[in-house]
């Protein structure tokens, strides 16, 4: 695979992450709900996958315009924070076509109950909609009879619950299917649009119209004395065609398998994470990386940097001493007017009744029984974002130093492009499926816990160097810093990961199933979480993380200048 192939992929990968994180970030404003994330084609809440709703919520990434992708958005944002899942599963037919139409008919009560003040809203709705029935045409499903009955099921219904206009090519398409089918969805079309907002009364309905329509399937098939043999060529390209008909999940409605992808053939959270090899994994000295000339010119470069950003190291150090330290009783202190009696100054009182200072006191200092670390995403991406995360670590390097934290600046890469050598052991053992990472992880130590800024400034500046910037693999990264604090006897341990977006490895990517690298991520992060091991924060360079961090803040670096992006996080190592 030539270098340009492989960077063309790169691009597409980290474009549809970008994609993907936009989504989510509009499911959660929607909604309501910041648990929600969007990520390997399908809706997160958490850890858990949420099941699949109607059919033209999920656009193709790569092929959908960004007018279909906020409308599924916005239609996914309706469907959990209007619709009663646990409700609707319960009353979900058994037959996989009636299934469908019930799925479909509740998308668009939802819909339909979007504000009507809300016109970009319903806007995105409608050309998602519109979108996804322009798609289902090209593609012929509505030459056989299943496919043309369900889209004039699904056009019909959508229309009138949402007091639309039917287009006309698709009116004129559907005009016989329609007829057929005009004593029953007149009166139930009329029943649903009367009791949107009622959703069990609706799905009373639903379910009758539902029941009809499978009913109407089968008949047309029993007509056409359809032999096994065609029936069977008949299902195979329904299922071909409906990819999002969906088989019974158990019940639970809590899991179910994720949208078909190129990338892989599992669900995420059907595969366990592995690691193919760690033979050439690495644990690196960041200065160790560069010439020492070079060294010398970045860490001139940042200091220039620090000398016009106008950051107060000082008044800094205050706010986190502030924030992090705690009283300690510093021995004791005589000579006070109250407080403790000192026996030993009782012979003063008799010599001088009007002596007052028999007192002693124990004064207190404030410490910082904390461990704080800077994670730093070292993927290829980051590379634009060098400067300003670079000076904005160094400062809090030198301002925790002040405020007396112990503390670490970290980094994480890959050692190759595209899997490396790890990936070439993989080719030669077969190509097993399923191989889990597949690159050589490679993390840095820009600056130790037991080493002062002042040592360590040297390698704070290996930060500007643009071939460190690679892959990453952010799970592991973040087991790894967080490790590094266990067993110090710090009170509290806080661990700030500085990233702008989801883990991206190409070679893992592409052989692992959707989301494989992030659910990784998610997962460590709650685990860390709940053992009390760290409090992991996301921090995100010009996005926000709050899919993958539940603690977290977006930052606009260019406001390094005016302090602004150091009072966010503050404010965020204050929710800690």
């Amino acid at each position: 695979m030539s270098e340009a192939v492989m960077d063309e992929q790169r691009a597409l990968a980290r474009q549809q992450r970008r994609l993907e994180e936009l989504c989510g970030a509009a499911i959660r404003a929607v909604s309501g709900q910041a648990q929600l994330q969007w990520r390997g084609g399908g809706l997160w809440r958490g850890a858990q996958r949420l099941p699949r709703f109607a059919a033209h919520l999920y656009p193709v990434f790569g092929q959908a315009d960004l007018g279909s992708l906020r409308g599924a958005a916005d239609g996914l944002a309706l469907r959990v924070s209007r619709s009663d899942g646990a409700l609707h599963q319960r009353l979900q037919p058994a037959d996989a076509l009636e299934r469908l139409v019930f799925d479909m008919l509740e998308q668009f009560r939802v819909e339909s109950l979007a504000p009507a003040v809300q016109l970009g809203l319903r806007r995105n709705l409608e050309h998602r909609f519109r979108a996804w029935s322009e798609e289902f045409v090209a593609s012929g499903l509505t030459e056989g009879t299943l496919g043309l009955l369900v889209f004039a099921v699904a056009q019909v219904a959508r229309t009138r619950i949402n007091g639309e206009e039917l287009p006309e090519p698709i009116a004129d398409l559907i005009e016989g299917t329609r007829f057929g089918m005009a004593e029953v969805l007149g009166p139930a079309l009329r029943d649903l649009t009367r009791l949107r907002e009622d959703q069990q009364a609706y799905a009373r309905v639903a379910l009758e119209l539902a029941a009809q329509v499978g009913l109407r399937a089968r008949q047309a098939r029993e007509q056409a004395g359809a032999s096994e043999d065609s029936d069977a060529a008949e299902g195979q390209d329904s299922r071909n065609g409906f990819e999002w008909l969906l088989e019974p999940d158990g019940g639970d409605g809590e899991a179910l398998q994720a949208a078909p992808s190129s990338r892989g053939t599992a669900p995420a959270d059907a595969v366990s994470y592995r690691v193919f090899t760690r033979a050439w994994d690495r644990e690196l000295q960041a200065a160790a990386l560069v010439r020492p000339e070079l060294l010398r010119e970045l860490r001139e470069r940042l200091d220039a940097l620090a000398a016009a950003s106008g950051i107060h190291v000082g008044r800094l150090g205050a706010q986190l001493r502030a924030l992090l330290a705690r009283a300690q009783p510093d021995g004791w202190e005589g000579g006070h007017e109250q407080g403790r009696i000192d026996g030993r100054r009782l012979a003063r009182l008799v010599a001088s009744p009007a002596e007052r200072r028999l007192f002693v006191e124990q004064p207190s200092q404030p410490l910082a029984d904390c461990m704080l670390s800077f994670l730093i995403d070292c993927s290829g991406s980051m590379r634009q974002h060098a400067e300003p995360v670079a000076l904005l670590v160094d400062a809090f390097s030198r301002a925790l130093d002040l405020a007396g934290v112990e503390h670490e600046i970290l980094g994480f890469t890959t050692g190759a492009w595209n899997g490396g050598r790890a990936r070439r052991d993989w080719l030669r053992a077969g190509q097993p499926r399923h191989p889990g990472r597949l690159n050589e992880v490679t993390h840095l130590v820009f600056k130790a816990r037991e080493s002062s800024w002042r040592r360590s400034r040297a390698g704070i500046a290996a930060l500007l160097k643009p071939d460190l910037y690679r892959e990453g693999v952010d799970g592991e990264a973040v087991q790894w810093a967080a490790s590094r604090m266990q067993g110090l006897g710090h009170r509290r341990r806080l661990l700030l990961v500085i990233s702008d977006g989801c883990p991206m490895d190409t070679a893992s990517e592409n052989v692992n199933p959707p989301g494989y690298l992030e659910q990784h991520l998610v997962d460590v992060v709650q685990r860390l979480r709940a053992r009390g091991e760290a409090e992991v924060m996301g921090v995100g360079v010009g996005l926000d993380l709050g899919a993958l961090y539940p603690l977290s803040v977006a930052l606009d670096l260019s406001q390094l200048r005016g302090n602004g992006a150091l009072r966010e996080l503050l404010t965020l190592i204050a929710r800690a």
